[in-house]
Formats: C-alpha cells, structure tokens, sequence
C-alpha cells in the first residue's frame, strides 16, 4: 500500500495545518469591511478552504488566513458547534461567544448574492438536548467547572445581583443568581439565545429575563440599575476593607459616609484594630495579589513552618490551588503527621516573622474544636481550626530567605520595596487534614453544594473536620480528598475542575 501511495496511484491525505496560505490578501479590494471571516480547514481540506478563500476574495470580502482577535464570523463545514468550540478551546480562545459560528451554506449565499447575507439562520447553535436535568446536575460537586468560562457576560452580570442581594441579606434571591452563574460556568459553550438554556437547573424566569436582555441589548437595566445605585457602590467600597463586614458598612452607610475619606476624616468614629490596619495598608490589599507573589509567600511560610517542624506539610489552597493566576489573599494549610503539637507552631512562625519585620498585622484564633461534636449543618458554617489572619510585609526583587531566594517584581524607582498582602494559616489536626484541604480548597459555591449533596443525596453530614454518617450512626475516616468523594459516591474532582 505504501509503494502505491508514493507512486501516485492514491493520493496522500494532506495533513491538517491550519494557516495555509491562498493568494496575497492585498491583490483583493475589500468591499465589506464590517465582516472579517475565518474558514476552518478541519473537515473541509485545504484546497476546498484555499478555493473558497480566493473566490470570497475576489467578491470583496476580507478573509484571513490565520484566526486573529479581528475575526468576526467563522465559517466550517461538517463540524458541529460542539466540534469548533473544542478547537476554539484548543487554540486558546477564551471568549468564543465574540464569534459568529456559521455553516458554509453562509458563504455561499453571500458568493451568489455577490453580498453578505443575513447570518442568523445559517448560525450552528449548540444543541442542548444532551445538557437537559438528566445530564447537568443541580450539585455543583456533580459538575466539572474549570477557569475556561465561555459565558462571563452573564455571569458576570449574575455576580452584580447576588452581591447586591448579599449586601440586603435576602439569601434567597443571592443563592439563585450564585447558583445560576455556577451553571452557565460549567457551560462547555456560549449562550446565544436564551432557548440555549432550557432545561438547565436553577434557569428561573428571573435569570432567563436578564440574559434575554443582554443578548438583545448587550446589557441588563436591572444590572445597570445596581451598578448605579449609591447604597450599593457605598457598600462594596466599604467592605473592601480588611476588617470592614456587612454591619459596618450599613452603620458607616446610615451615618451619611459615602466615601473612605470620609471615614478615615470623622475623629469621632472608632475603628477596630483590624480596620486601622485595613486602612493603613488599603492600596496593596485592595490590588490582587499575583500567582508569583503566593509563590514567594509559600517559600516565606515553608521555610517557617519547617524550620520549628521539620515534617510540617504547607499546602496552598483557595482559588491559586484550582488554577486561578491572581486572588485577594492566600490560604495555607498546615498540618503535622504523627503529633499533636500543633498547636504552638503558629505561636512561633508569628514570634519569628515579627523578630523579621514581616508582620504588619495579625489576629490568632485559637482552635474551639470538640472531638465529639458532629459535622455542622450550615452548608455556609465555619470551622474551629487554629488559624492566623495576617497582614505580611512581602519583599520585592530577589530576597534570600532561610534555604530558598524569593523573587517577586523589583520596585518602581521612588516606591517602598516591599507590598503588604493578606495571608490567612490554618493549622488541622492530620486525621482530619483531608477534610479541612476540601473545605479550604473552594470555591464557595462547590462547598456549598458538596455539604447539600451529603445532606439531601446521602444523609451525611460534611464539615472542614469530619463526615458523618447519620445512617449508620459513624463517622466516615478519610486519608485523602478521593477518598471523601468515594464515601460520598461521587467521581473525584480535581482542585481546577471546582470554580463553580
């Protein structure tokens, strides 16, 4: 067969390279510069592709030969909307809801027109009878959420409600729109039209309303109507402080402030030690602290940690541990195998940092944690960990620190050489670290959702400490995070695949 193929008897498939180039885009005069096209070679072959490139050249259309962030409409023929959202994903397009994804009956329609014509019908729309209730659970434990949100105009705008339900403490309405966003995340495609979203859980009348807005006008009135209002931008600047909750913000809100000048200006308002701190240090914590600051913050606390405890596991958690590049702060969890001596070790990383000068603020809670307490009903409640909320003073530029030499952006000329950013320590129990790496790992609304499962689906009860079974009247050992999941029957879920 292969000494036919190399005579010319059979001709060889051309392997598929995506940017074959037709003849030189500048020999064509372009007539429709509001449509830029992208044909995909995959199914169709690059003589096919090549062929059709030139003709809808030569008729005054602007096609280019490679996909570009100027690309409009994309044109395929013989694949499914599924198919080229995948190869969209593969070529690392993160918003493929700015592409119109058209069948080549389009292009051909607008070749004999000698004109574009109307794309709507032509559109590959994702078909969603596979994602019906069967297929997308209600349980955010039950879908796999990574980074890749295909649909973040909505749930973006979906964000801006439940916060502004969540500052009116009405957690009904906050839940719906939070539960709502979880879903559209995990959406392996965008919505273009609201039937996009039939069938899906927690789609109410509410939401479907709101997306129906956006897509018609690229905007909600009910969003921008929040966005607009003073209490709610009031609140959310207020409790952008360290140290600043729900009640404070209220309070200062009632008192007629509208702005943190305003705040720090009134001599008669007492702040916590916490909020001064939140003040004194608002610029850097209010930034985002970036994946090579945590990565300089982790080599700051291992080398702490370890140096009073040598077999001390230090693990990053929260949103850096599912893959996020930036965050407001940075979770770590330490545990100790084979002591219960745990309990000094914060005592002394603090004592230790401070004799360092790393220690701009801190608040140690000691554990309340009762061994024979069961797992807590609250989806939302607290643990009862050892834990440290700390304010760190984290060098820039290259910093030789105990073992290892951290090295995080250099100083602009004139400014201080060091950012305060926001670092929070627990300290678990080994027994019960897996539980407590579940719980600090997030995101919120997995959690959630992973401690309703357990209660509605399995009649358990799940906590950062333990799992209970309250059928058998046991608590349910785990070495492991899988192992949680099995006891629960769930398929594992990997740290990245949770930002429901």
């Amino acid at each position: 067969m292969n000494m036919i193929r190399a005579t010319g008897l059979i001709p060889m498939r051309k392997k598929w390279k995506g940017t074959q180039l037709s003849a030189p885009v500048s020999s064509y005069k372009i007539q429709f510069n509001d449509i830029i096209i992208f044909i995909v070679e995959k199914k169709m072959g690059m003589s096919r592709r090549t062929f059709l490139m030139d003709l809808a050249r030569r008729k005054g259309f602007r096609v280019e030969n490679e996909l570009s962030d100027s690309v409009t409409h994309i044109v395929t023929e013989n694949n499914s909307c599924a198919e080229i959202l995948k190869w969209l994903q593969a070529q690392k397009v993160e918003d493929s809801a700015r592409f119109r994804i058209l069948d080549v009956s389009w292009l051909t329609a607008c070749l004999e027109a000698g004109r574009p014509v109307d794309s709507e019908k032509y559109r590959l729309v994702m078909d969603t009878s596979v994602l019906g209730t069967d297929s997308v659970s209600q349980y955010a434990c039950q879908r796999r959420t990574t980074l890749n949100n295909y649909n973040k105009k909505f749930t973006d705008a979906f964000e801006v409600l439940a916060e502004n339900y969540e500052f009116r403490e009405d957690e009904g309405h906050c839940l719906a729109f939070r539960r709502a966003a979880s879903v559209l995340k995990f959406l392996p495609f965008a919505v273009v039209r609201v039937s996009d979203v039939e069938g899906l859980p927690w789609m109410g009348e509410q939401v479907k309303a709101i997306i129906e807005d956006i897509i018609e006008d690229g905007e909600s009135p009910r969003v921008n109507a929040v966005l607009n209002s003073e209490n709610y931008r009031s609140i959310k600047l207020f409790t952008s402080v360290f140290g600043v909750g729900l009640k404070t913000s209220e309070k200062w809100y009632r008192m007629g402030f509208r702005t943190l000048e305003e705040v720090k200006c009134d001599k008669n308002l007492k702040l916590t030690r916490m909020q001064r701190a939140g003040f004194l240090h608002y610029e850097d914590l209010v930034s985002c602290v970036s994946k090579a600051e945590a990565d300089a913050a982790s080599l700051i606390v291992k080398e702490s940690v370890q140096r009073f405890s040598p077999s001390a596991l230090v693990t990053l958690t929260g949103g850096f541990r599912r893959g996020k590049k930036a965050g407001h702060d940075v979770d770590f969890l330490i545990t100790v195998p084979g002591s219960s001596q745990e309990d000094e070790l914060l005592h002394l990383v603090i004592d230790f940092w401070k004799k360092q000068g790393l220690v701009l603020y801190y608040d140690l809670i000691e554990s309340t944690f009762e061994k024979k307490k069961l797992p807590s009903k609250k989806v939302d409640g607290l643990d009862n960990f050892q834990k440290c909320f700390i304010i760190l003073k984290l060098p820039k530029g290259k910093v030789d620190f105990g073992n290892s030499v951290i090295s995080v952006a250099s100083a602009e000329g004139g400014k201080k050489d060091w950012k305060a950013i926001r670092v929070d320590l627990v300290v678990s129990p080994f027994e019960q670290y897996a539980f407590a790496l579940l719980g600090w790992s997030g995101s919120r609304q997995f959690e959630r959702d992973l401690r309703r499962y357990a209660t509605h689906e399995k009649k358990m009860m799940l906590d950062n400490h333990a799992l209970y079974d309250k059928t058998k009247k046991i608590f349910l050992k785990a070495a492991s995070e899988e192992e949680i999941f099995a006891h629960l029957g769930l398929d594992y879920i990997e740290p990245w695949e949770r930002n429901a």
